[in-house]
């Protein structure tokens, strides 16, 4: 029997999920419009990965401050800035001449995206009963996964028919509307006797982030010097190394070395960041490919990926059966190296092929990665207690963002890098570097099939899948 919702709990999912929406749209909406953004900066394409990072690298900063964010100034009050900030952010977007101006304005965006859902989500588990509540969750997830369905198709579209700068300010007026919505329907909760922000920590993680992210980049598509790269990298594990030091002895750190006594939580987020890489490379590098090597307009590189998002909300109840008979460990570790041969297998792809092997090739993978995700972010919370769960969520969050990015940097940089190898520059060289691109990604992912064949063995308990993160 379906949960039945009063007026006013409709009203707050509604807001809750175009929030969710939103957020969702603009991680995907921008990667067919690249093409088109650089010719208009006149830049190389290769080299417009900083305006998908710097969105994502934003999020991921500010994901593990929206909790606290919320309970000391209020969700109503959070909720109405993260909305304010996306709408000032997509305004630049579209006003921005150069890839500097677009990338500021990218993070400003990304600080606004980053507290829409977190914050949205915070304001539905304090405002429904346990009974309503997965419902609840399941309503404000729906247009998530629209957004990510018909964002790189509406990106295309857009490019096509008017201009890229429309695929940032149609998120203008929603986002008005928002704050609006939010003033009147958005609950103003927050927590009494709240203790103080570790921002010590905040500032090494973010700072750790940002340089292991530059570090990887300047590799490839930054063109830094290699001394520069070394002194970002050292920067990057130094900062790592300070805030475990750091967390280690404060009472109310960010995220508690604690939660790495879990098993599953530890091999689920490293398996998190790794097999992310490929899943988060491959929306920046096809339509980069389509457009540049195979001859196809935005919009019909966006269509091209509408069968892996359709094939990946139809595979969800099939992976859910699939886990439950096999276990986590089995699963995970099997799907990781098939995800692994099939980003590989895009390597193969040629510009006389039949649209409609690309189609199946693309609904395939879709299909695999909504198994990975569905099963890496179950196993990752499956053993939380109930004094942990807040805090491996956000974790979990922050590095589904950071390894997104960090897909999207290690792509560019890998055919930057192999753009520069092959020589001379030739149409051919370069659709070269875009194959052995895609083997390396393969590879990659592959290998991160170890970290999961860690997990003891298993059986799923009724009910457990419940918890997969709305996000993917």
């Amino acid at each position: 029997m379906a949960t039945s919702f009063n007026p006013a709990e409709r009203r707050l999912l509604w807001l809750v999920a175009i929030g969710f929406f939103m957020q969702t749209l603009d991680s995907t909406i921008v990667n067919t419009a690249l093409p088109s953004i650089a010719n208009s900066f006149q830049e190389s394409p290769l080299h417009m990965q900083m305006a998908v990072v710097a969105y994502g690298l934003a999020v991921a900063a500010v994901i593990p401050a929206s909790g606290w964010l919320a309970d000391r100034f209020g969700t109503r009050r959070i909720f109405m800035t993260a909305a304010v900030l996306f709408s000032l952010g997509s305004a630049a977007c579209a006003a921005a001449h150069t890839l500097n101006q677009l990338v500021a304005a990218r993070v400003l965006q990304g600080l606004g995206g980053a507290l829409l859902l977190p914050v949205g989500r915070l304001a539905v588990l304090r405002s429904f009963e346990r009974d309503k509540f997965l419902d609840a969750m399941a309503f404000v997830a729906i247009p998530g996964l629209m957004g990510q369905l018909i964002g790189p198709t509406l990106g295309g579209w857009l490019v096509e028919i008017l201009t890229w700068h429309w695929i940032f300010l149609i998120n203008v007026p929603v986002g008005v509307l928002g704050v609006l919505a939010a003033r009147v329907w958005m609950p103003d909760l927050r927590q009494a006797n709240l203790g103080g922000f570790d921002l010590s920590g905040f500032v090494m993680l973010t700072v750790a982030m940002v340089t292991l992210s530059l570090s990887v980049d300047g590799l490839g598509g930054l063109g830094m010097r290699h001394a520069t790269v070394l002194v970002l990298l050292l920067v990057g594990l130094a900062m790592l190394a300070a805030y475990w030091l750091h967390a280690l002895k404060v009472p109310k750190p960010l995220f508690s070395p604690v939660l790495f006594r879990i098993q599953s939580f530890r091999v689920g987020i490293l398996g998190n960041l790794f097999a992310r890489i490929g899943s988060g490379a491959m929306p920046f590098l096809i339509p980069m490919l389509m457009q540049l090597h195979m001859g196809y307009t935005p919009a019909q590189a966006g269509m091209l990926m509408l069968p892996v998002a359709l094939a990946s909300m139809g595979t969800k109840r099939v992976a859910i059966r699939i886990i439950r008979r096999y276990g986590y460990r089995n699963v995970l570790a099997i799907n990781t190296v098939l995800l692994g041969v099939q980003i590989a297998g895009f390597a193969l792809m040629s510009p006389d092929q039949p649209l409609w092997l690309r189609i199946v090739q693309m609904a395939v993978f879709g299909a695999f990665n909504s198994m990975q995700f569905t099963c890496m972010n179950t196993v990752t919370l499956k053993d939380m207690d109930a004094a942990n769960a807040s805090s491996g969520n956000s974790m979990l969050s922050m590095v589904q963002m950071l390894s997104m990015s960090l897909g999207v940097t290690v792509a560019a940089a890998l055919v930057a890098t192999f753009t520069a190898w092959f020589t001379p520059a030739t149409a051919e060289h370069a659709l070269m570097a875009f194959r052995a691109a895609f083997v390396s990604i393969g590879i990659v992912t592959a290998c991160s099939a170890w970290i999961f064949w860690q997990l003891r063995p298993d059986t799923v308990a009724e009910g457990e899948l419940h918890r997969d993160s709305p996000a993917g």
